[in-house]
């Protein structure tokens, strides 16, 4: 199985930062496409930022200009980088990566992480 763990979350004022994190681990033979994705207080879940193995980058126009997403391939981690947060960025936000487990396996399967609050507020 795969795990994700996702750390960084926190409060913050608006217009500060904050970094987070999800590392991969297990059965992983390929990691692909990973991204983050928010859910606020009685909305959907949204697409944040992803990024692809080749490190191609896509973006919720929201958060142009603002995030930046980067991965280590070496240790199966994602980040997001949220600068000039505003209060319309508190949300839980999760980690998702597409993953193939194995040589032999015909098709890849997406797993998620448990998620990390984060919340702007004066």
């Amino acid at each position: 199985q795969v795990q994700l763990v996702e750390s960084g979350g926190g409060l913050v004022q608006p217009g500060g930062s904050l970094r987070l994190s999800c590392a991969a681990s297990g059965s992983i033979f390929r990691l692909n496409t990973m991204g983050w994705y928010r859910q606020a207080p009685g909305k959907q879940r949204e697409s944040v930022a992803t990024i692809t193995r080749g490190g191609s980058t896509n973006y919720a126009d929201s958060v142009k200009g603002r995030f930046t997403i980067s991965r280590d391939s070496a240790k199966n981690t994602v980040y997001l980088q949220m600068n000039s947060l505003k209060p319309e960025d508190t949300a839980v936000y999760y980690c998702l990566a597409n993953v193939l487990l194995s040589i032999y396996s015909t098709t890849s399967n997406d797993y998620w992480g448990q998620g990390t609050q984060v919340t702007v507020s004066s």
